[in-house]
């Protein structure tokens, strides 16, 4: 599987019998994977159904998946309810002979509440299994849409994210070309300190050659020049592999900053300052992308 982002949308719409519903799935960028399902009373039960396909596609992301459901109301759908309507036929019986209140009509009867009701789509256990089974299918498909929007999303990002990491490699390759100077430069630096202040110029050289050597050991950024580039190349292998990398990239981002911390803090160039401060910056561009990322 490509690289895949984290933001989508999928919708779907179908219909069983007179029932009518469209499923609409949406995720944002999350840490780990949280889903919500909203659904109609008579889809309760789908909650389960709809964690489950999910999980089986996704690692990480805030899930939201609702269903709106309309069922069409048909001789079928809808029932007589005679208790009811008997009730209200006692009640007005004895209005009616005292001559109070004329005959109710049918067009009255029928417009009374509770008398013309919904029918109960429990009654049939068999429909309702249906009807659900054909909910589920709907969420899958819907879920499958938002998969391919999210591997759309994916597929823009590792543009952005492998020319960020091919920026990382030139600067730090920039870095390495300047610190190779430095031991020369600190030497000189000293040299010309230590020839202003001090009196006695017997042994000087040697005094300078210690000190700048010493001084250099602290400023050498080999160590970190090289896990750069060994991050360079583990960034590049996980942008390439399938399956979810964000994580990964995530904490390879925290290693990248730290080593550029460290690059900076040992910079003795203002020009290798520069460098590092340039790479922290396009490391931070880095890890924002990759918040994006499943």
């Amino acid at each position: 599987m490509a690289l895949s982002g984290m933001t989508g949308f999928g919708r779907v719409e179908a219909s069983l019998g007179d029932w009518t519903w469209a499923v609409e799935a949406r995720s944002v960028n999350g840490r780990n994977l949280e889903t919500r399902y909203r659904g109609p009373p008579g889809f309760e039960a789908l909650d389960r159904a709809v964690r489950d396909a999910a999980q089986a596609r996704f690692q990480r992301g805030q899930l939201t998946i609702g269903i709106q459901a309309r069922r069409l109301v048909t001789a079928a759908a809808v029932r007589l309810n005679t208790d009811v309507l008997e009730r209200y036929l006692a009640l007005g019986a004895e209005l009616v002979g005292d001559g109070r209140a004329a005959p109710p009509t049918v067009d009255g009867l029928l417009a009374l509440r509770g008398v013309i009701e919904a029918a109960d789509a429990d009654e049939d256990p068999e429909a309702q299994a249906a009807l659900q089974a054909a909910a589920a299918v709907s969420i899958g498909q819907a879920l499958d849409a938002l998969a391919v929007a999210r591997l759309e999303e994916g597929a823009a990002l590792l543009g952005v994210l492998t020319g960020l990491v091919d920026r990382i490699a030139a600067l730090s390759a920039d870095a390495e070309r300047l610190a190779a100077d430095q031991p020369a430069i600190i030497k000189t630096r000293f040299a010309r300190r230590m020839s202003e202040l001090a009196a006695e110029t017997a042994g000087l050289e040697d005094r300078i050659v210690i000190e700048a050597a010493a001084m250099a050991v602290k400023a050498d950024v080999r160590e970190e020049l090289d896990r750069l580039a060994s991050h360079v190349d583990a960034a590049r292998v996980l942008l390439a592999a399938d399956g979810a990398v964000g994580r990964r990239l995530d904490f390879l981002t925290q290693e990248f900053m730290r080593e550029a911390n460290t690059l900076c803090s040992k910079s003795a160039l203002t020009e290798l300052t520069s460098v590092g401060l340039e790479l922290k910056a396009v490391i931070e561009q880095f890890r924002e992308q990759v918040q994006n990322v499943e």
